[in-house]
């Protein structure tokens, strides 16, 4: 169907923030122009995803009339319902986060124990991400990034970054331990076609078009080939926004 042939090429055509740091950061690029130019190209699409993951329940009801008829909604309420809920959300976090999020580590910080300060960090990255979900049906994703801007704002928010640096690292050795898990070998014989064919458009598709595009805007072409090999690839939203399309 037309829209899982939306769903899919969304998915193929946004890559892993993650991978595209640690590749930088070992190659001593991350402070590079080509390299900034190239994760804020990552940081953009990452943003864009979160909205895809917003909406893409809304937009079901349009694709698919028996879910209209089920709810009882016409699609044009469920998708300004959702728009209303995501609005309400970043009003709370930008009027009330922004205050109460800066005085909570700096209050936690004042104790001088170092594990109680990473313990407010991750329960407050995840209470938020869990409130978002539960009282304003807004993905986790958005929930824990709008987390991470309200810390941000406060003076320890480096600090918080340090500490959590062994949970991001355990936690990218476990998303990508899963990812191999999801791997059925025997698709390399019912399906080579295709596979070849999602891999071409991974590999060469995705960079040749991000390369131009770069050329277009009259950068040099060392900017241009390292853009295109950062995004030679799908990341972690690929495998959410898949999943939530099903």
């Amino acid at each position: 169907m037309p829209s899982d042939l939306l769903v899919f090429g969304v998915a193929l055509s946004v890559a892993s923030s993650v991978v595209l740091l640690r590749a930088l950061e070992s190659k001593g690029l991350l402070a590079s122009v080509n390299g900034r130019i190239a994760v804020g190209w990552l940081v953009v699409e990452d943003l864009i995803m979160v909205l895809v993951l917003v909406l893409l329940p809304a937009f079901a009801n349009l694709v698919h009339p028996q879910a209209e008829q089920t709810a009882q909604i016409p699609w044009v309420f469920s998708l300004a319902l959702t728009l209303g809920k995501v609005a309400a959300f970043v009003a709370l976090m930008l009027v009330v986060g922004r205050r109460v999020f800066p005085k909570l580590l700096w209050w936690v910080a004042r104790s001088g124990s170092r594990e109680l300060f990473n313990l407010c960090v991750i329960a407050t990255a995840l209470g938020v991400a869990f409130m978002a979900s539960t009282l304003f049906d807004v993905s986790f994703a958005l929930g824990a990034f709008f987390a991470g801007m309200m810390m941000r704002e406060s003076e320890y928010s480096h600090r918080a970054a340090d500490e959590s640096l062994p949970l991001r690292d355990a936690f990218s050795v476990l998303f990508f331990v899963s990812v191999g898990m999801l791997f059925h070998p025997q698709v390399i014989l019912d399906e080579p076609i295709k596979l070849l064919a999602v891999v071409f458009v991974v590999l060469v598709g995705k960079s040749l078009v991000a390369s131009i595009l770069i050329l277009v805007m009259r950068y040099p072409l060392n900017t241009a080939l390292t853009v295109a090999v950062s995004l030679a690839q799908i990341g972690e939203f690929s495998f959410i926004l898949i999943g939530l399309g099903k």
